[in-house]
């Protein structure tokens, strides 16, 4: 018997795509509310929840026709990216229990570049806080996410899973310490104050780092990251000036086009007199034109290089992904198990869109 019902992820990451595939579908926080309410459009998507990161772009749906929400979801990213048929290759469909599999995997950090890492559970937190304030989870997803959190809460106390560089930005500052070795005496330039900067900024220091420069373009936010590591804020269109000065960069901003572009660099280089620079795109879409590794001097890193470090990490991590994939099993089965009782109450509930309207008018009565 067919579900009345079926969870669906579709996505992709840093495994099925390389940057510059991903960055084309990347979604800002700010566009998540309106992709959420263009997709739940005519009840066939019933729930969704969008998760955009560096590293990955998802969709989580609940429909009761998996092939037509697919094709809907599929047209959206068209609509806003220009999908082609080589580039839909790039992304995976799962479908239940495989996509709850997907989420827990996801939110433990086993998914990620960098096996164990932290940063992404919050950034699921996130992505289902905006789609649950946007009124498009209901029962099914509110369940899942929920349980999500809680897998990964578990597999955080029963496992040594985060030993290790376990973010992206601990990763850089590994292939800075690689490229430099002691890092007291470098000066390095961070352009973005997000969190991803911070993480960075603070891995940066406990490796020694000394001078540590903010870029942002709000100069608020970019002197309350430099107060908290003694570093020194500037304003984001100084950075050419710093990068005179500077031996590494570090660029993780929200931009949607590229920050530092080659014609800026090419004067830069000039006045650095032959000094090489470093620099370190974790951005997704890239900060850094790719173009500024053909100038002389220029040493460019993006997101996907930093893939041989994390897989060096990832041999001490080894023994214990297999505890947390069988504790993921274990909540997969339940939340299974869960689902199948519920399966009816799930079809019976209001699609996202009704739901919302109910809550709006309950509101403006």
């Amino acid at each position: 018997m067919r579900p009345l019902m079926n969870i669906m992820a579709i996505g992709v990451n840093h495994r099925t795509a390389p940057v510059e595939v991903r960055e084309r579908f990347a979604i800002s926080e700010a566009d998540i509310a309106p992709c959420l309410h263009s997709l739940v459009g005519d009840g066939t998507i019933r729930e969704l929840a969008i998760l955009s990161t560096c590293n990955r772009v998802e969709v989580y749906a609940v429909s009761g026709d998996v092939k037509a929400a697919t094709r809907m979801i599929f047209d959206a990213l068209k609509n806003r990216s220009g999908l082609d048929p080589e580039a839909r290759n790039d992304f995976y469909i799962h479908e239940q229990p495989s996509s709850v599999q997907h989420l827990y995997e996801v939110c433990a950090g086993l998914d990620s570049m960098v096996v164990g890492e932290t940063e992404i559970l919050g950034q699921v937190k996130e992505a289902y806080r905006i789609a649950h304030e946007a009124h498009r989870t209901g029962l099914a997803l509110n369940k899942l996410f929920q349980s999500a959190f809680a897998v990964a809460k578990e597999i955080r106390s029963r496992t040594r899973i985060g030993m290790g560089s376990v973010s992206v930005g601990s990763v850089a500052v590994d292939l800075a310490g690689q490229i430099f070795g002691d890092l007291d005496k470098r000066t390095v330039l961070l352009i973005g104050a997000g969190e991803t900067s911070e993480t960075t900024a603070r891995s940066l220091q406990s490796r020694g780092a000394k001078s540590l420069v903010i870029a942002n373009r709000s100069l608020e936010r970019a002197r309350a990251l430099a107060d908290s590591l003694h570093g020194r804020a500037v304003e984001l269109d100084s950075w050419t000036a710093e990068c005179e000065r500077a031996d590494i960069v570090i660029s993780s901003t929200a931009a949607p086009h590229p920050v530092i572009t080659r014609e800026k660099l090419e004067g830069v280089m000039q006045r650095r007199n032959g000094s090489p620079l470093f620099l370190i795109d974790i951005a997704v879409p890239c900060d850094i034109e790719r173009e500024v590794s053909q100038l002389a001097g220029i040493y460019l890193y993006d997101i996907d290089d930093l893939q041989v470090i994390a897989d060096q990490n990832l041999a001490m991590r080894q023994k214990e992904i297999a505890v947390c994939k069988q504790i993921i099993r274990e909540h997969v089965d339940r939340f299974s198990a869960w689902f199948s009782e519920q399966g009816v109450q799930i079809a019976k509930c209001p699609t996202a869109r009704k739901m919302a309207a109910w809550r709006k008018s309950t509101v403006t009565a």
